[in-house]
């Protein structure tokens, strides 16, 4: 089964960063489409970016221009959110899709929280 592994939780103020990393037990290079959703307290988990197998990255409309998604050469996906706003507080979960065999992964979660 694969597994993902978030971290980089923490308590940022408004206008801040902070950097999200999800550890995969495949390679971020594989088949698989990779991306970061979130859920805020008292909503449904949304999305907030994907990044597909060649490399391109679409964001929500609430994080364009402000959160960057990344990977690295092996098994690292990132999250780098800057200009960070209250309403970004939520959990944020790390997702692997196989679109060839509609697997769909996720990875336990972690918090983020901007507040002065």
């Amino acid at each position: 089964q694969v597994q993902l592994v978030e971290s980089g939780r923490g308590l940022v103020q408004p206008g801040g960063s902070l950097r999200l990393s999800c550890v995969a037990s495949v390679s971020v290079f594989s088949i698989y489409t990779v991306g970061w959703y979130r859920q805020a307290p008292g909503k449904e988990r949304e999305f907030v970016a994907r990044m597909v197998a060649n490399g391109e990255v679409r964001y929500a409309d609430s994080v364009a221009g402000r959160f960057t998604l990344s990977r690295d050469t092996r098994n690292t996906l990132y999250l780098q959110m800057n200009s960070l706003k209250p309403e970004d507080t939520a959990i944020y979960y790390c997702n692997l899709f196989n679109p060839y065999t509609q697997s769909d992964y996720w990875g336990q979660g972690t918090q983020v929280t901007v507040s002065s």
